[in-house]
């Protein structure tokens, strides 16, 4: 691969890597944890009860009061302005509006489950349009709407911006951060719930089950859920309906159902080991291995492959006696030098433990890239016993 600033690399040229990835940790292994029987965990860091949560809201809106770095006469920002005056009663005249002061935003915000109307969100304050900042901005009242097209909040307030930004004279500008998203911590107002499924009932009047839904959806979790809870609740209390449902029998009174709720949530759950999975980021070169992932006997060749490119610019003068229309020209030379290292075979010996594995590519010596394509490779010759993702 060549390299546009004249020295190039192929998949771990050696000058590259001290820079691209550090020296002692330089192909980011995040090793999760090591080979380890099943461990108790919550049912609450398991699953999430069925219909239990937040619904996004969004809303269209204006931040007024800015120091000079509004949106600059905006046509959309102009006429936002203009209907919040008359809406109390103030008739802008055309032209008269210096909009620097203002800018146009959208404003999005999560409806928690189970809020009630008077309750209050945070929201979200981003720019629209060309606004620079929007630093000691007061957002004016804005309606969020669900995917319903139905008003659930009223947002208000000023914005807390992190970010900053400044500009000199000959148009130079720093910026940090942000300074065009700000958040209104408790600053919209719940006017409609929405209503939850969790005390409703059954097509036939009877009490619904409480159904639990699996974060990460798997066989042998949802039997491992189901059995824990039947085993604090009584036989024939929970069933497991798919890989990510469990249905849970419930009373028909709401606080009882309450009560059940949370006295599930806190159950432990003997978890079995994770499928073996390993996930590759190729753009940042991280590496994450699971603990069950298994090495059968490889050998592996892998070498380097380095080209470097160099560019030289000559002046080439006119020539004595040369037309006037003859000009100086600046002519580059380039040279192209291609080298490839000797490959090394080395023999991956099979590992039972992900201790194993780490150390047996860690004596390949490849880099983050390299070592993306010597996994593939692996799982494609079948000694790679794991699941190959990547991001």
């Amino acid at each position: 691969m060549v390299r546009p600033d004249g020295a190039g690399s192929g998949s771990g040229g050696r000058a590259s890597r001290p820079r691209r990835w550090g020296r002692a940790l330089w192909w980011g292994f995040a090793v999760l944890a090591l080979a380890a029987p099943a461990a108790a965990e919550r049912i609450r860091d398991l699953a999430r009860f069925q219909g239990v949560r937040g619904n996004p809201l969004v809303g269209y809106g204006l931040v007024v009061g800015l120091p000079g770095t509004g949106d600059d006469n905006l046509p959309y920002t102009l006429q936002s302005m203009r209907s919040a005056a008359n809406a109390l009663g103030v008739s802008i005249p055309p032209g008269a509006a210096q909009l620097k002061n203002s800018a146009a935003v959208m404003i999005t915000a999560e409806l928690p489950p189970f809020a009630k109307p008077g309750q209050r969100i945070d929201v979200t304050v981003s720019a629209l349009g060309r606004a620079k900042s929007l630093r000691g901005g007061t957002l004016l009242m804005a309606e969020l709407k669900g995917p319903d097209g139905e008003t659930y909040a009223l947002a208000q307030g000023s914005l807390a911006v992190g970010g900053f930004g400044a500009e000199g004279a000959d148009g130079s500008r720093i910026v940090v951060d942000t300074p065009t998203s700000g958040r209104i911590p408790g600053g919209a107002v719940v006017e409609r719930a929405v209503p939850m499924p969790f005390h409703e009932s059954g097509p036939d009047g009877r009490p619904a089950p409480l159904l639990l839904d699996l974060i990460v959806p798997g066989f042998s979790l949802a039997a491992d859920v189901a059995a824990a809870i039947e085993a604090q609740l009584g036989p024939g209390s929970a069933r497991a309906l798919d890989a990510t449902t469990i249905a849970i029998a419930a009373p028909a009174d709401p606080a009882e159902r309450v009560r059940l709720a949370a006295r599930i949530e806190g159950l432990d759950v003997r978890v079995s080991p994770p499928p073996a999975r390993v996930v590759v980021n190729a753009r940042t070169g991280t590496v994450v291995i699971g603990g069950e992932v298994r090495l059968l006997p490889a050998a592996v060749a892998h070498g380097n492959l380095t080209v470097r490119v160099t560019e030289t610019l000559q002046v080439s003068q006119p020539a004595p006696f040369a037309p006037r229309t003859a000009r100086t020209e600046v002519v580059p030379q380039s040279d192209v030098e291609a080298r490839e290292e000797t490959a090394r075979v080395s023999l991956l010996a099979p590992g039972p433990r992900l201790q194993d594995l780490v150390d047996a590519l860690n004596r390949l010596g490849a880099a983050p890239g390299d070592l993306v394509a010597i996994l593939e490779a692996l799982r494609e010759a079948g000694s790679l016993r794991a699941e190959l993702v990547v991001l």
